[in-house]
């Protein structure tokens, strides 16, 4: 196997133009400031070569030189859902494995059993260098899995970790034969996958960088340039040099710290009265600058032009108020749409709405425009997922359990319907074709639209579960739908 990864890394490396046709010049120096004031930290300059970005990817295009769905949202502009068709009235081919994917786990003082895959736990699905379509999750057993695409069965042994995986996988976007996640033991490891085996070859250990909440690592890393970026549920951004290399022996890694950015400051601690400012929503990456979101409603831009000398200084800062746990998004315009949590009722959340547009290089109001999801007989309200973008419209899964369909330009809500309360699941578009979980609260089912009226859809099939909530977003890949469920297993959906 390692022989076929060296072929593909000498066929590929450096192929991966990032990202594109450039958009329209804009100024990426100024600082926004809304309630809480710019943060930043940087390390000593390294030796390290760099190399200059390009303009982000267009929407709804995948990313690296690989053939597959390598990351959650499939870019790192977080626009991209997979490859379809997206199957006509599918049913399950397979389900994995014999047995129930569970374990214990404590949250706080509380211990419980957790099973199958949850929030964000959207598989990787690859083609690999010998032909076999792989899919690749993290589940609530403890453990990375890896499945055989058209079969169901094990391609490589599961490999264990020491608590639950509740985020979401990433596989190296040019070729080396590496696989990224984050693990609820504190770890972010990257593993070897040149062997039948695949092995840790590091880690990084959050309880060696103490931050402001836990060690929990939930955002889904991405790769740009040989460089990783991912948050912790410390509360820290991390940018990180990966210095990979592949030879007939083994591929290799030696990571080097470039920037690690604190997501907080004690004046976004007192304005929302507690100290929860995990980053658990992913790294958005677009146009040499990276945006993250936290639990205390903040939305940072940093400036990554010279990431490689340890400089990350913010260019964009602004307070929504809430709980951020679904990923921004950016357009090509590099527009930001983030989705806001409403827990905490804080009075800032009247004011920025739990679903917004941001212009993160004005010098006034950042809002474009901002959409308002209330809870229901007093439970929370806002988003957990994170929406899809694409045709001018943004589609929405709320908590409260509704579907929107959002003009972009606008911000007004052209169309809605129930989904179905703890709607986590984030919505899939390809083509014309929109894919939502429902029914969270009675059994789970996938349900498609007819899109072709962006801002009318259309039901087009509606395949029940009936067995277990479905939090984690789907991939789509070569006809096939592939998702875990709450119940305990990991299902593949595909035509008769």
């Amino acid at each position: 196997m390692r022989s076929i990864w060296i072929c593909l890394i000498l066929l590929t490396v450096g192929a991966c133009d990032f990202l594109g046709d450039p958009y329209p010049d804009r100024s990426t120096t100024t600082t926004v400031n809304q309630a809480i004031a710019p943060t930043t930290s940087t390390l000593p300059a390294t030796t390290i070569t760099t190399t200059t970005l390009q303009p982000s990817v267009s929407v709804g295009r995948p990313w690296g030189t690989v053939n597959g769905v390598l990351q959650f949202r499939g870019n790192p502009q977080r626009n991209y859902y997979g490859s379809g068709p997206i199957p006509d009235r599918p049913e399950v081919v397979w389900r994995y494995p014999e047995s129930a994917m569970c374990s214990s786990s404590s949250v706080g003082e509380e211990t419980r059993q957790w099973c199958g895959t949850g929030w964000t736990g959207q598989p990787v699905v690859w083609v690999r260098p010998d032909g076999i379509t792989e899919i690749i999750f993290g589940a609530y057993d403890r453990a990375v899995h890896f499945v055989d695409a058209r079969t169901g069965l094990d391609t490589r042994p599961p490999f264990v970790t020491g608590d639950l995986i509740k985020g979401s996988v990433t596989l190296d976007p040019d070729g080396f034969p590496l696989l990224y996640f984050g693990s609820r033991d504190n770890k972010l490891r990257i593993l070897g996958l040149d062997t039948d085996v695949p092995y840790e070859i590091w880690s990084l250990d959050s309880a060696d960088h103490p931050g402001i909440w836990n060690n929990d690592w939930d955002s889904n890393p991405s790769i740009v340039d040989g460089v990783l970026y991912e948050g912790g549920e410390n509360g820290f951004f991390f940018a990180i040099e990966l210095n990979r290399t592949l030879d007939a022996d083994r591929v290799a890694v030696d990571p080097i710290i470039l920037a690690k950015v604190p997501g907080w400051n004690q004046e976004l601690i007192n304005a929302v009265g507690d100290s929860n400012a995990s980053i658990e929503s992913s790294i958005a990456i677009h146009n040499q600058r990276a945006y993250f979101t936290n639990s205390a409603g903040r939305v940072v831009g940093l400036d990554i032009s010279n990431i490689r000398q340890g400089e990350a200084p913010v260019v964009f800062d602004f307070w929504a108020g809430d709980d951020i746990d679904a990923t921004p998004i950016i357009d090509d315009e590099g527009f930001v749409y983030i989705s806001v949590e409403l827990e905490r009722f804080l009075p800032r959340s009247s004011v920025v709405g739990q679903i917004a547009k941001l212009n993160p290089f004005t010098d006034g109001n950042p809002i474009e425009w901002s959409v308002s999801v209330p809870g229901v007989d007093g439970d929370d309200g806002g988003l957990w997922s994170t929406p899809a973008l694409g045709n001018g419209v943004l589609y929405a899964s709320t908590h409260p359990g509704n579907l929107l369909a959002i003009d972009t330009d606008s911000g007004e809500i052209m169309w809605q319907e129930p989904i179905g309360w703890h709607a986590w699941s984030s919505p899939i578009l390809i083509d014309q074709t929109l894919l939502v979980a429902v029914n969270c609260d009675a059994g789970g089912a996938l349900r498609a639209y007819d899109v072709t009226q962006p801002f009318a859809p259309q039901r087009l099939w509606e395949q029940p579960l009936g067995s277990g909530c479905i939090e984690s977003t789907p991939t789509v890949f070569d006809g096939y739908i592939y998702v875990g469920s709450r119940d305990g297993f990991f299902y593949a959906w595909g035509s008769n």
